[in-house]
């Protein structure tokens, strides 16, 4: 039994001394100490970008110690700080600030365990103080830089270094808005390694160089907003795992490449604000991962029902406005069911608008103007006030809605009625009306959906009616006898305005047209009113 309690007695001592240990241990790892040289190169790195006035002895007992610099990380090699991240810029309020006259020292590159580096909005000067980026010792961070980034430094100016081509393991190269100029280093190629490569914003110029068939693994290619010419190259189809592809805002030219085929998982393909021309190519139809395509304002020409639409099931954002495509809009878009936007202005398309756009049940924006599309619109007034202004399709000629049928609140920007008011006695044709010239006048019964041979008592009751339906105007006249003028009787109950009508001369029930009207006769009516509407009935005979 006693030697039972000593054992145990031991077993707790031992499980104390342990706990202490770690403790211990844990204690020596949050005061482990920084190299110094690592230290030295640090704080000379920092001060060419605020200023030698900052030295660090607000920092206990190293930058990477208990008070840390805001934007410097580090990370234990050998039970030794070393600095693994460097963010230069007004990222955070107590971040590193830049000065005015700022430069890259050679210190930077002597942080030998250093895996990010970024500079945002540090570089503001392009007269005063314009930075280049140093061209040479970027082979010092080969083996650990894995993201290179300068975003919103427009006083950064020079070339995009070549010597970047011999950071095999940097994964993020990012030069976002800045200043920098010349052509893209073809060693760019050489970097297999890279995931995100934007070049965006700058003023890049030349044409794109044809070295990417070896970034397998390169999920974000942007080079948007440049000043970049030329055609694209051929290896931009070996972005087999390529998410998203931004070229757009250049000076580019040529064809769109039917190498686009082999990007089955790309999800955005923005190409507008370019000079592409030879139609859509039929690559884009394979591209079955496309969410967005962005195509508009390139002079591509060809017919829009060359695709098969109805292949690029995800798609959300269709733009190809401006590109001179002609013929009918496809029925295959509709079959597109989670498209939100569908942008076809400033075309030549054709043909009828059709209602099955209607049934896209995510459509929440739809452009058409400047094209020559025809006929009626016939969408509903729901689809028409849950679009409201984000349906565009002013500028089609021959394009209209249906008086009556859609709302003036939902009627679409710039499209006219397709029935206005209307005059049926104009002044070259008075004489031939009065006269009882049915010809001349069978024009307006057909567009009122009557035949011309409904001009006895029952046109009058018509003719009322279209007084009721018609929101324009009016009150209503009774004609007494042949003699008798057509006056006002009464004030009408819904609130015409405006509309003018000229009656038949002749027909079964009334026969002539009294010529004592005059030239014509007019039918206005007040909005306050609400008198009976009076009624137009059919003179009898005469029975002389």
């Amino acid at each position: 039994m006693k030697s039972t309690k000593a054992v145990s007695h031991a077993v707790f001592v031992m499980f104390i001394l342990s706990l202490s240990a770690k403790c211990w241990g844990q204690e020596d790892l949050d005061i482990a100490p920084m190299e110094k040289a690592e230290q030295e190169a640090l704080y000379s790195t920092i001060q060419g970008f605020v200023g030698d006035s900052w030295n660090g002895s607000d920092l206990y007992p190293d930058p990477c110690g208990w008070t840390p610099i805001q934007g410097v990380s580090c990370d234990l090699f050998n039970g030794f700080w070393y600095v693994t991240v460097l963010n230069i810029g007004p990222v955070h309020d107590n971040s590193l600030s830049c000065a005015q006259d700022l430069e890259f020292r050679p210190q930077l590159f002597e942080l030998k365990h250093l895996k990010s580096l970024s500079f945002f909005s540090c570089f503001q000067s392009q007269n005063r103080f314009p930075t280049t980026i140093p061209a040479g010792n970027w082979e010092k961070l080969a083996g650990s830089l894995g993201s290179l980034e300068f975003r919103s430094n427009p006083g950064l100016i020079g070339n995009i270094p070549s010597g970047f081509g011999v950071l095999e393991n940097l994964q993020s190269l990012v030069l976002l808005e800045n200043g920098v100029t010349g052509e893209i280093p073809s060693s760019i190629g050489n970097l297999i390694k890279l995931k995100k490569l934007v070049l965006a914003g700058n003023y890049l110029s030349g044409r794109i160089p044809d070295v990417f068939d070896g970034l397998n693994e390169l999920l974000i290619f942007d080079l948007s907003s440049n000043s970049l010419s030329g055609s694209l190259p051929l290896t931009l189809g070996s972005l087999t795992s390529a998410l998203k592809l931004d070229v757009s805002h250049n000076h580019l030219e040529g064809n769109l490449l039917n190498e686009f085929a082999n990007l089955k998982n790309m999800t955005l393909l923005d190409l507008r604000n370019n000079n592409f021309t030879g139609g859509l190519t039929l690559s884009l139809q394979e591209m079955h991962s496309l969410e967005e395509l962005v195509v508009s304002n390139n002079p591509i020409g060809g017919d829009i029902r060359a695709l098969k639409w109805e292949n690029l099931k995800n798609l959300a954002i269709l733009e190809l406005s401006n590109m001179g495509l002609t013929g009918e809009i496809p029925q295959s878009v509709s079959e597109l069911k989670r498209l939100r936007f569908l942008g076809l202005s400033d075309n030549n398309l054709t043909g009828n608008l059709s209602p099955k756009l209607e049934t896209l049940p995510c459509l929440n924006a739809l452009y058409l103007s400047g094209n020559n599309i025809t006929g009626e619109i016939n969408f509903s007034k729901e689809f028409l006030k849950k679009m409201g202004r984000r349906f565009g399709a002013w500028n089609n000629p021959n394009l209209c809605y249906q008086v009556g049928v859609i709302s003036t609140n939902h009627v679409p920007y710039g499209v006219k009625p397709c029935q206005k008011e209307v005059n049926l006695l104009e002044s070259n044709s008075k004489t031939e009306l009065i006269n009882g010239d049915m010809n001349e006048t069978f024009h307006f019964i057909a567009s009122m959906g009557f035949s011309s041979c409904a001009t006895n008592g029952f046109w009058w009751t018509l003719m009322e009616e279209i007084l009721m339906m018609d929101r324009g105007t009016g009150a209503t006249m009774r004609l007494n006898d042949s003699s008798e003028l057509l006056r006002p009787k009464h004030q009408p109950r819904f609130p015409y305005k405006g509309l003018v009508f000229n009656f038949f001369p002749k027909g079964p029930g009334f026969g002539s047209f009294p010529r004592t009207v005059g030239q014509k006769a007019i039918i206005e009516g007040s909005k306050s009113s609400k008198l009976p509407l009076g009624k137009l009935r059919p003179k009898e005979k005469n029975k002389d």
